[in-house]
C-alpha cells in the first residue's frame, strides 16, 4: 500500500512540477512580450490630446473665423458666377488672400 502511495505522491509531484513549468514558460513568455511592447512604446510619441478650448473668448474666435471663412467663401463664388475670364478670378482670390489679413487686424485687433 505504501508503495502504490508514493507512485501516486511521485505522479502528483510530477504533474505539479510539468503545470509549474508550463506557468513559468508562460510568465517568461508573458514577460518577454510586455518588455518589447514597453521598448515600442517607448520609442513612438505619444498621443496629443487636441481639444477645443471651451471658454467665452474661445466661443468668440471661432464665430469671427466662421464670419471670415463665409465672407471670403462668399466673396469668391460671386466672383466666379460674374466673371469668366480665369484671371479676374485668379486676381480675385489672390486680392482677397492678402487683404483678408489686414482687414482682420482692422477689424477685430483689440489692442487699440
Amino acid at each position: 500500500m505504501s508503495r502504490a502511495r508514493a507512485r501516486a505522491r511521485e505522479e502528483r509531484e510530477r504533474q505539479a512540477a510539468t503545470a509549474r513549468a508550463q506557468r513559468d514558460r508562460r510568465s517568461q513568455r508573458l514577460a518577454r512580450r510586455r518588455a518589447r511592447l514597453a521598448a515600442v512604446r517607448a520609442r513612438v510619441p505619444r498621443r496629443i490630446r487636441w481639444r477645443r478650448q471651451q471658454g467665452l473668448l474661445a466661443r468668440r474666435r471661432r464665430a469671427q473665423n466662421a464670419v471670415v471663412t463665409s465672407g471670403l467663401l462668399a466673396s469668391q463664388v460671386v466672383v466666379w458666377l460674374v466673371s469668366d475670364n480665369w484671371w479676374v478670378r485668379a486676381t480675385a482670390l489672390l486680392l482677397a488672400l492678402c487683404a483678408t489679413p489686414v482687414l482682420l487686424t482692422l477689424a477685430f485687433d483689440r489692442r487699440s
